[in-house]
């Protein structure tokens, strides 16, 4: 999949649209048969219209408030993070969301397509179904990214060795492991036992560059819950409106397209985006920024030091 060009204009005129007539981007009744993960394959091939293709995995949590995030790139904000993947020389991404609810919800996980035109990437991400309830139980995290590791395939990854990006959005903590009962159910795959979820983000790793986008509300226990998983690539979200901003931040960061988080705030601000909303990306790129040395922070200079050579001898014998 992921054919076609990409239009920016054709993009920003979906998403007006929609906003100014108030139009409800997810009217589904029910999961889409297309968006079911049950003994299917995602791919991110390159084509004669995108030679040097870059996979990017959208993995939605749309329970309870988190379905503002899905409904935010569908209204705003998802043009500006493409903007971004073109400014930040990423020339050919390939985008697939994945809309995560909970185990035993009827649509624990759907699946789009990877792909290219403003039009398809917009089509996959409002064909997502709003389930809702599920309360008190766990969010199915997991099997998206035992999916993301074992279900996609990436040709940048197989033909470059370059990894592509996965951006998750989440409020709670993660299950310790992937259940193999609801692997077989849900997914309709084998597996001798569960997966633990490290040896699980450890094969992620192979194929994507993972990043969570911490809601706001979590407490500092599922923070915690996260950072021990992936460190300094857990980003706390002070709004659920900054998803794409921020996600679109960790990849010009990576990609070097801006020299620090500074010019990446100044070019939110010269888009338009407000001072208080471009503070608040800045705060939770701080810490992945600081990480790759590209927070802006003056980097101490270490000269090398005359350290003594020792005594000279003093001319006594050992007994």
């Amino acid at each position: 999949m992921g054919y076609g060009e990409y239009s920016h204009a054709a993009h920003v005129a979906i998403t007006r649209r929609r906003s100014a007539g108030g139009e409800r981007p997810f009217v589904g009744s029910g999961a889409s048969p297309l968006m079911s993960p049950f003994q299917t394959s995602r791919e991110s091939r390159d084509s004669p219209d995108h030679p040097a293709s870059l996979g990017v995995v959208f993995v939605l949590d749309v329970t309870g408030s988190m379905a503002r995030v899905a409904h935010d790139l569908a209204t705003t904000t998802l043009p500006t993070f493409m903007e971004t993947l073109l400014d930040a020389r990423v020339e050919h991404p390939q985008v697939c969301f994945m809309a995560v609810g909970h185990a035993m919800d009827r649509a624990p996980l759907q699946v789009g397509q990877f792909e290219s035109t403003a039009s398809l990437i917009d089509a996959w991400l409002t064909r997502i179904w709003m389930e809702g309830g599920g309360a008190g139980q766990h969010e199915a995290y997991e099997l998206a990214m035992y999916y993301a590791a074992r279900h996609v395939t990436l040709d940048s990854v197989q033909l470059r060795g370059q990894r592509g990006f996965l951006f998750l959005t989440a409020d709670v903590a993660p299950n310790p492991a992937v259940s193999r009962v609801e692997v077989k159910r849900i997914l309709g795959d084998d597996l001798p036992a569960d997966v633990p979820i490290r040896a699980l983000i450890e094969e992620l790793q192979r194929s994507f560059e993972p990043f969570v986008l911490l809601a706001d509300a979590a407490s500092p226990k599922v923070e915690r819950a996260w950072r021990d998983l992936f460190g300094d690539r857990v980003l706390r979200m002070r709004h659920t409106d900054d998803a794409a901003h921020i996600a679109s931040g960790l990849v010009a960061l990576l990609q070097g397209s801006v020299g620090s988080l500074g010019a990446y705030v100044g070019r939110l601000e010269a888009q338009g985006l407000g001072r208080k909303a471009a503070a608040r990306v800045a705060t939770a790129l701080v810490p992945f920024a600081a990480s790759i040395g590209r927070d802006g922070a003056p980097r101490p200079i270490v000269k090398p030091l005359d350290l003594p050579k020792g005594d000279p001898p003093s001319g006594l014998e050992r007994l």
